[in-house]
């Protein structure tokens, strides 16, 4: 009887351990891009924190930011640290150069801080056709020294190289995946590049964008975009594809089996949906979208091709304002998150969890730059002056089928004054500028605070207060100790309870 106490109770204990732990853990290969681009960005250990605290154990930045890597330090966090394409040239001329980033941007943080880089990313989509073939001859020979001096620093077992390339790289002549190859001007290139990456141990990044084949293609069947089965599925064989990211999947699986590389790794670098700055760019679909991709993560959901699912890092984490719109207005609006950590839209985590957003976000004074009520609307230096606001400030939201593209001219106006005074730390004189046009106002102008209007989305915001946001301790333990502490607690929960359960 004793020893059937025993090992119920350990049974009991094992089954309490496994929940616990559940809680904390995360779904493998749940990861998300922290991209750095923002007039006012979040302070590191706050953005740290917001990952931890919503199940992201890996992240990848696109590059060395020393703040950001100061925080992951000890986070439990995989990184993957990105080289910008414009360091290619300077790193593909010497190995000494490709030994001095390492040396400063990867040993010195995982020595010294205890940060888990566990990837570089040599460029980032070198081979887009915008590019006009600018970074072909510098990608390849920056990764082999990249790779040379990971060896040289003694990690080239735990750090990997990879490079995140755009799926415009490949293509099927067919229409279907089993189509599928690299584009003939490049085939040879990639060759060599997916021959080193696997001689090395490293995974293939690419970047898969559903919402830019919608953005691309007005008559692109729009439910074929998202998780949740399409009235247009795509037919390859035996094997029906009824959304865009698997068949855009497949089409690179068979790529690399084409040309003898059948069992190379593939990470998905970016993947995302937008919620601002186009008419498909909205909460609605970001909401869909990016819910069917967690639940395709948490459910551990590959392709037809590939049943094992990739890492998997989802795009982005945060708006960043000062991003290039050179590709769309909603290049700003990709974050799950809005600039300052607060939650857009809600996503079911599983185990009971949804997201939390950012917390200890310091703040700008609550005080807006408006349109005078005095001021007309037919004032010739209007034009002039919103032109102004938004050349130094972030306006994407005011574009057509954008969350504030239903607002009338004075309201237009207002967003306008607002986001330049906002961008300028609300420094006096910032919203005097405007030819006698605008005033400051500490009622929230917001279309949204009064449910008014067909922009109830529109928000007016108040910057993130940089100056008042001080350096602060890593955030945490990892979620590593974490673990140890629980097998600690187990077998000392474990004799107790043993002890109580052997009891007459």
């Amino acid at each position: 009887m004793e020893h059937f106490h025993f090992h119920r109770s350990i049974f009991f204990l094992w089954i309490l351990f496994v929940i616990v732990v559940e809680k904390v853990s995360i779904a493998e290969g749940m990861g998300v891009n922290w991209g750095t681009r923002a007039s006012h960005p979040l302070p590191p250990d706050i953005v740290v924190k917001l990952l931890k605290e919503n199940g992201f154990n890996k992240v990848k930045l696109f590059e060395a930011d020393p703040g950001a890597l100061k925080a992951l330090g000890r986070s439990g966090i995989q990184v993957m640290v990105g080289i910008p394409n414009d360091m290619l040239a300077s790193l593909a001329s010497t190995v000494r150069a490709a030994e001095e980033w390492v040396q400063q941007n990867v040993s010195s943080f995982i020595s010294k801080n205890g940060v888990d880089i566990r990837y570089v990313a040599v460029g980032n989509e070198p081979f887009l056709k915008a590019y006009k073939d600018t970074f072909i001859k510098t990608t390849l020979p920056a990764l082999e020294n990249v790779q040379a001096a990971l060896i040289k620093a003694g990690l080239g077992r735990q750090v990997k190289i990879t490079v995140p390339i755009n799926a415009d790289v490949y293509q099927t002549d067919s229409g279907v995946p089993s189509g599928g190859n690299f584009r003939s001007d490049i085939h040879n290139l990639m060759m060599k590049i997916v021959k080193f990456l696997s001689d090395n141990g490293g995974p293939l990044t690419i970047n898969i964008y559903p919402f830019l084949s919608l953005y691309a293609d007005p008559h692109f069947p729009i439910d074929f975009a998202f998780f949740s089965g399409s009235s247009s599925p795509v037919v390859d064989g035996s094997i029906t594809y009824n959304n865009v990211f698997e068949a855009n999947y497949d089409t690179l699986v068979w790529a690399l089996e084409k040309n003898g590389f059948g069992s190379m790794p593939i990470i998905v670098g970016e993947i995302g949906w937008p919620t601002d700055g186009d008419a498909n760019a909205n909460i609605e679909y970001a909401r869909k979208f990016n819910q069917g991709l967690l639940d395709r993560i948490s459910r551990g959901i590959g392709t037809p091709k590939r049943p094992t699912p990739p890492d998997i890092y989802i795009f982005g984490l945060v708006d960043e304002d000062a991003k290039s719109i050179e590709p769309g207005n909603f290049e700003r609006h990709w974050g799950v998150f809005a600039f300052d950590g607060a939650i857009k839209y809600q996503l079911d985590l599983g185990n009971n969890r949804s997201l939390t957003s950012a917390k200890g976000v310091r703040y700008l004074a609550r005080k807006w730059c408006v349109m005078a009520p005095e001021a007309n609307v037919m004032d010739p230096s209007l034009p002039e002056s919103i032109n102004y606001a938004c050349s130094y400030a972030d306006c994407t939201s005011l574009g057509y089928g954008s969350s504030c593209g239903g607002l009338d001219v004075k309201s237009n106006a207002s967003y306008a004054f607002n986001m330049y005074y906002q961008t300028m730390n609300q420094q006096k004189g910032s919203c005097e500028r405007f030819h006698n046009l605008s005033v400051i106002t500490t009622i929230d102008p917001s279309p949204s605070s009064s449910g008014r209007g067909n922009s109830s989305s529109c928000r007016f915001e108040i910057m993130i207060d940089v100056g008042r946001h001080q350096s602060r301790a890593n955030p945490g333990t990892s979620s590593a100790t974490k673990i140890k502490h629980f097998s600690l607690v187990f077998f000392v929960l474990a004799f107790v309870v043993d002890y109580y359960m052997s009891l007459p």
